[in-house]
């Protein structure tokens, strides 16, 4: 019989591995934007072409995550990780040492290939290795952390390695943890948690979903940018909804499908889902506003600016934790509704901006309170997005929480924005000074992210009160003690 204390300390070490690629992959998202104006200059972008050096990951990233999912739970969820970690890190490296504007964004788009990989992989082995209970609970605290953390923590390092060593270690400094965890995988995971299901693979529903999520996701991006009106945006919109709705009609008469539609009938996970969507959309703008409002309102630095986030990583850290302790005495549901009335206090908070305000009064109080909300509403969504859900489908659930994540974020940046912009050219219109209007547009963004935020937790009520009705289970729960073991 395997001694319990070590059958734990190998789940743990598995946690720690995989916990640390998915901080990676979220810390990829943001630590490249402050390093931006230096990349124009050292390889010669034009400013039309710089913004693809962040689109060109968020594109294939986004739109390659149902597929990773899949081909985690059919091929293999070790399997398909360990790839998708050696392409993440052998493009960081090729990312650095690019010399040309269009090897970057080469180099981008195999990197985001690796994230849509390696991530939904990472998190259905979380779900196989840790069965639902308390222990399930404290890995998805962790998982929360280190997801809401790699964000934030990315504006910080970028703006300390592009002010230091250079813009290349912002890519280079992926490239230890990731080849390092390609070596370290097989002694930490199990073959057996690792095993895929058996089926066939829908190769007509994954090249619809993947061509679909990204003509989605490419004209939400070219939105924000360019307009409604664009011709580039209205086409890829248009391609997005015949794509996705011939995948639709693909999966009804596949024998094996992509996404088999009955994982939308398990309340709980669509429900994480729709709240995943609205959230991310509110998180994602308020980054992007907070940033423009330190460097153009208040005249910081990019370095100061990205420091300006500490408090908001610590705190997401630190509520993380917490959330995957009360979750237990609380529930899932009561969890998620504490995160969400928070988040949307917070983003309230921030609609309060002033032209004449400093970072004590006008950010920190609203980014602690934020950081409460994202921690306890990551981890009440993670659980409830593989609550009840089959293990063969748990790579599933991880590509649809965190594509639910990208497009949502990419939903909320173009439409936020785009209201943003709308009001700052309606006040600036009017002679107002440039900063006035700046941040009148900043605070109908956020106050549009608050209502957005409320109406989300207004949803998960309606749709998860009959599924949580008891706090989730604090006794640990008995586990197959083979599968939390490393291969031997």
């Amino acid at each position: 019989m395997i001694d319990i204390q070590t059958e734990q300390r190998h789940r743990w070490r598995a946690m720690s591995l995989l916990a640390m690629t998915q901080f990676v992959v979220i810390l990829d998202i943001t630590i490249v934007n402050i390093a931006l104006p230096t990349i124009k200059t050292s390889l010669g972008f034009n400013q039309a072409d710089l913004q693809w050096v962040v689109d060109a990951y968020l594109l294939t990233f986004g739109g390659f995550l149902l597929l990773g999912g899949r081909a985690a739970d059919l091929f293999g969820r070790r399997r398909v990780f360990m790839t998708g970690l050696a392409l993440f890190g052998i493009a960081s490296l090729a990312c650095g040492l690019a010399t040309t504007s269009g090897e970057l964004i080469a180099a981008r788009v195999v990197q985001g290939l690796g994230g849509a990989l390696l991530s939904p992989a990472a998190l259905s082995l979380v779900a196989v290795i840790f069965p639902e209970g308390a222990a399930r609970n404290k890995a998805m605290g962790i998982w929360g952390a280190v997801a809401g953390a790699g964000g934030a923590t990315g504006v910080v390092l970028g703006g300390i390695l592009t002010n230091g060593p250079g813009w290349q270690w912002v890519f280079w400094v992926n490239v230890p943890f990731t080849l390092g965890g390609v070596l370290i995988a097989p002694l930490f995971l199990a073959k057996r948690s690792g095993a895929g299901a058996r089926g066939q693979f829908d190769l007509l529903g994954a090249i619809t979903v993947t061509l679909g999520l990204t003509a989605l996701i490419y004209g939400l991006v070219e939105l924000s940018e360019l307009g409604i009106g664009s011709g580039r945006v209205l086409i890829a919109l248009a391609a997005a909804v015949v794509l996705l709705a011939a995948f639709g009609v693909v999966e009804t008469r596949a024998g094996h499908p992509l996404v088999p539609f009955r994982i939308f009938k398990i309340r709980s996970a669509s429900s994480a889902n729709v709240t995943m969507l609205i959230f991310a959309a509110g998180v994602v703008a308020m980054s992007f506003f907070v940033t423009l409002y330190l460097q153009q309102v208040l005249h910081y630095s990019p370095v100061q600016a990205g420091l300006s986030f500490l408090p908001m990583a610590c705190g997401q850290i630190i509520f993380s934790n917490v959330a995957s302790k009360l979750i237990g005495k609380l529930g899932v549901l009561r969890l998620l509704l504490l995160g969400l009335t928070f988040s949307t206090l917070g983003f309230a908070w921030f609609s309060l901006v002033s032209a004449n305000g400093s970072f004590l009064v006008n950010v920190l109080g609203p980014a602690v309170v934020l950081s409460a909300g994202g921690g306890f509403t990551i981890v009440g969504v993670i659980v409830a997005a593989v609550s009840g859900v089959p293990e063969q489908e748990s790579g599933l659930a991880g590509g649809l929480i965190n594509m639910s994540q990208q497009v949502g974020g990419a939903v909320g940046l173009a439409v936020l924005s785009a209201v943003a912009t709308w009001r700052t050219t309606a006040v600036a219109a009017g002679a107002t000074p440039n900063a006035v209007a700046l941040t009148d547009g900043f605070r109908l963004g956020f106050a549009v992210a608050a209502v957005l935020t409320a109406l989300a937790g207004v949803a998960a009520w309606l749709m998860l009160r009959s599924v949580f009705r008891q706090p989730a289970p604090v006794v640990e729960p008995a586990v197959d003690q083979e599968a939390a073991l490393p291969a031997s």
